[in-house]
């Protein structure tokens, strides 16, 4: 059992592609990655990995270890779940990712109260808005939208609040430049493009029992919602938003909704995470709380006079 602690990082190792890529993932040098393997190959008496200055590549004796392997760590993986799960108080460190601006908005100002509510949990919480591995960085549950099913069939989904989006913009441009009338309009328009979006040029609107997509353009591309709200703010153009983005702008009338009688087919925010026997106390307890939080089908952000969060 002496090679049992260099388990997770021989099987990281072959997960991630590499000694660099694995030690990213474990939090530790790629020496000390490196280092381990070789006690391991020491261990065991055989070559697991032929190394190359290009390549990393299983030997006979590694195809068979790392399938043998990658199922222990598995099991105490759920070993570690199992007790966890009969924890009466949430505890332990919990990670989270989510994406950028909706982490800052409102995943950020929710962490306090989770952690006030449950004084034994840790929270590392991670903002980034491309979609990421969460069993190779050692997530427990990921923050994501869809407009559909996630793609993912390893990952269980469990639905936090809709995700609706409006085209809007100042009363300065629209005094300007007029409104659109109709979302064929939108190309006679300077349209601010969310770089991030699959579908950044095309948006697609629905109203009187039609779907309507229009190629737009627009001089201003950024990958962040916030500045897209700036730049709407200052009259730079239209612009499409998510509501729990422009929410307050809406409601104070520094931002006017276009297209009334159309609607953005909305999204659903969604909190992923990997398949478990059981599902630990604390990111169980994390779900339960963002929807409570968020306020399920009508979040806060939507609501005309939401409660004081």
């Amino acid at each position: 059992m002496a090679g049992f602690g260099a388990i997770p990082v021989f099987v990281a190792v072959i997960e991630e592609g590499g000694f660099s890529a694995a030690a990213r993932a474990l939090g530790i040098s790629t020496s000390a990655v490196s280092k381990r393997i070789n006690q391991l190959e020491r261990h065991l008496g055989a070559r697991l990995l032929h190394r190359t200055t290009r390549k990393l590549s299983l030997t006979e004796a590694g195809e068979r270890y790392f399938e043998h392997a990658s199922q222990a760590l598995s099991a105490a993986n759920e070993a570690e779940d199992a007790v966890t799960e009969l924890q009466g108080e949430p505890q332990g460190n919990l990670k989270i990712s989510s994406p950028m601006s909706f982490g800052r908005l409102h995943v950020a100002p929710l962490i306090p109260k989770l952690m006030k509510r449950y004084p034994k949990l840790t929270v590392e919480l991670v903002m980034d808005d491309r979609t990421v591995d969460l069993v190779a960085q050692g997530l427990d549950v990921a923050i994501r939208s869809s407009s559909g099913d996630l793609p993912d069939s390893a990952l269980v989904a469990r639905k936090l609040a809709p995700l609706r989006q409006v085209i809007c913009a100042s009363p300065e441009y629209i005094l300007k430049n007029g409104a659109p009338v109709t979302p064929a309009e939108l190309v006679e328009h300077n349209c601010i493009l969310f770089s991030y979006s699959r579908d950044a040029n095309e948006w697609t609107l629905e109203g009187d029992g039609t779907r309507k997509t229009v190629a737009v353009t627009g001089d201003y591309c950024v990958n962040n919602s916030e500045a897209i709200l700036e730049a709407l703010r200052e009259g730079v153009g239209i612009g499409r938003l998510p509501t729990f983005v422009a929410s307050s702008d809406l409601k104070s009338g520094r931002l006017i909704r276009l297209l009334q009688p159309y609607h953005i087919p909305d999204h659903t925010f969604y909190a992923v995470f990997p398949e478990r026997v059981y599902l630990p106390a604390k990111v169980r307890a994390f779900l339960d709380f963002a929807i409570e939080y968020f306020g399920g089908d009508q979040p806060y952000w939507d609501q005309t006079n939401p409660a004081d969060r």
